[in-house]
């Protein structure tokens, strides 16, 4: 099971045959380098808040962008947009607003200042390491558990449905996740308790192991 046992606590009858590793992380290549005006945006003013929506595909980019641009503006902060699967492509840009292409979690999320994402196991995760509270808007399958989990752990607020998004919806939820300042020791904590974990050696270890007994 490739998850943290600090985020889903496993469960008292499961029996030995079943171990929960940790997340399993594909970190960036070691000779990957950010783009520069990446770095010269951070480096510009306060932690933004990023937000994609990675493999979902959007009925409508446009609107949705300007509804993220929108939401944006009345929080009032500054944002890295990525454009993931569905095209969520900025066209006319403000000094706070960045129209990213790709660039990793692992570098990218403990540079943010909150995560809105679609709750996704991979992108949960990586917000979750980067310790930094998620806004998760689900769209399908286990998004909604997801988000559901975080919130009961105290690192999200209640999810936002995607077919109900609107500006404000969403800019009051940023806001909240900006200055719920528990939220966010809550996020910096579990963080540090995930990045002490390495699901991906433990899943070796197990594996060879349970060859060797059998």
């Amino acid at each position: 099971m490739a998850y943290s046992c600090h985020i889903v606590p496993r469960p008292v009858e499961w029996h030995s045959g079943i171990e929960v590793t940790g997340y399993w992380f594909l970190d960036r290549p070691s000779a990957w380098l950010p783009p520069a005006d990446l770095v010269r945006f951070l480096d510009a003013g306060p932690p933004p808040v990023y937000i994609g929506f990675g493999s979902m595909i959007l009925a409508d980019p446009e609107a949705t962008v300007a509804l993220v641009l929108a939401a944006v503006a009345q929080a009032g902060c500054r944002a890295v947009i990525a454009a993931g699967w569905g095209g969520l492509t900025p066209k006319a840009l403000s000094p706070n607003v960045f129209a990213l292409v790709e660039a990793p979690h692992d570098w990218l999320f403990p540079r943010m200042a909150a995560v809105v994402h679609h709750g996704g196991a991979g992108t949960t995760a990586a917000a979750l390491r980067a310790g930094v509270p998620s806004i998760i808007i689900p769209f399908l399958g286990e998004q909604s558990f997801w988000a559901h989990t975080l919130v009961q752990r105290g690192v999200a607020h209640e999810a936002l449905p995607q077919n109900r998004l609107a500006p404000s919806t969403l800019s009051r939820a940023i806001t909240l996740a900006l200055n719920d300042f528990s939220m966010r020791q809550r996020a910096v904590t579990l963080g540090a308790l995930i990045r002490e974990e390495d699901g991906v050696a433990r899943a070796a270890d197990w594996i060879e192991t349970m060859g060797t007994v059998r």
